[in-house]
């Protein structure tokens, strides 16, 4: 019973903030993201019924205290929904930074639940995979379906879950990283959402943006879609910056990646910038420009990777195994 699956983070466009259930971790409003790819978690998950204790280990080290309960709550949820008590063995590697702002757990549990359920034998479909993810991370739901996605609020597993958004913007779209190495601790935000006074002023525009962003994927509308990603990014910035803890994600390079994605907006190129809670920059532009935008980015004294848009979560080949 072992099986190893491969998944892409995710860039927030409309992004969540907050949960209602931290267990279940309900969120408080829809989210829109987009997956990157080439970067990727790799998973590979055995389930072993002479196994007593479970482990889990990503990129070499051994998980306990929170990251382990975050990964116990998608594996003890696997076997609740097969009907075993197995012990479990999981590892789990990633290709692109984590833990500076670019969805390292996004893939990461998007890649355990495709690889739980496959080792446990359990046939669902990908939105119904996505609801095993989210119990490890929200964003984790939309990169179970890939791509553009969608994830509903709800209260339950039947309301809560993930679609994939069909827009003509995947081939096009190019969007550079730009790394700004610096811890940040996303759980801590998400609990004090909704302590922020701008957290009622969001919930209350959230709603229209969601639907504005959904329309722009289906026409294909570029600067529409991605100027709508931008604005998220900073009424998101006003509400963890102004909750109880003043949580301030961005650097001076941050600043500085954002002014000169304006400057290059003013000669005309499309392009936008886009943050999640980190101090890295997503900068969104097309196949046509991203060569000019990569290196005034890495102008600003920061490396730089340039992704495309990802495909969903799969299972691989044997062959792939991590162990």
């Amino acid at each position: 019973m072992k099986a190893t699956a491969k998944a892409h983070p995710i860039q927030g466009l409309v992004k969540y903030h907050g949960m209602r259930d931290e267990e279940l971790r309900l969120p408080y409003h829809d989210s829109i993201s987009v997956c990157t790819a080439p970067s990727h978690s790799k998973t590979t998950a055995e389930f072993d019924s002479d196994r007593e204790d479970d482990v889990y280990v990503i990129d070499g080290e051994e998980v306990a205290g929170r990251g382990a309960e975050r990964i116990d709550a998608v594996v003890d949820h696997v076997r609740d929904l097969a009907d075993i008590d197995y012990g479990v063995r999981f590892e789990s590697t990633n290709n692109f930074p984590t833990n500076i702002g670019f969805g390292s757990s996004s893939s990461g549990f998007a890649a355990a639940a495709m690889a739980l359920v496959e080792a446990a034998g359990l046939d669902m479909t990908r939105p119904e995979i996505s609801t095993v993810a989210r119990r490890g991370s929200s964003s984790a739901a939309r990169a179970v379906t890939g791509a553009f996605s969608h994830l509903r609020t709800g209260m339950n597993d039947r309301d809560c879950r993930s679609e994939r958004i069909e827009t003509d913007l995947e081939d096009d779209l190019r969007i550079v990283a730009g790394m700004v190495p610096s811890y940040k601790e996303t759980e801590a935000a998400h609990e004090e959402a909704a302590d922020s006074h701008m957290f009622e002023a969001r919930m209350a525009h959230i709603h229209g943006q969601i639907s504005d962003m959904r329309d722009a994927l289906y026409d294909a509308d570029f600067d529409r879609a991605f100027e709508l990603a931008e604005h998220d990014s900073l009424s998101l910035a006003a509400t963890t910056m102004t909750g109880p803890a003043g949580w301030v994600y961005w650097q001076p390079r941050t600043i500085e990646i954002f002014n000169a994605v304006r400057e290059l907006r003013e000669e005309g190129l499309p392009v936008y910038f886009s943050v999640d809670t980190g101090a890295s920059v997503y900068v969104n532009t097309t196949d046509r420009y991203v060569d000019r935008v990569e290196e005034t980015v890495a102008d600003c004294g920061v490396d730089t990777r340039v992704w495309e848009v990802g495909g969903p979560a799969r299972v691989l080949d044997s062959d792939a195994a991590l162990f």
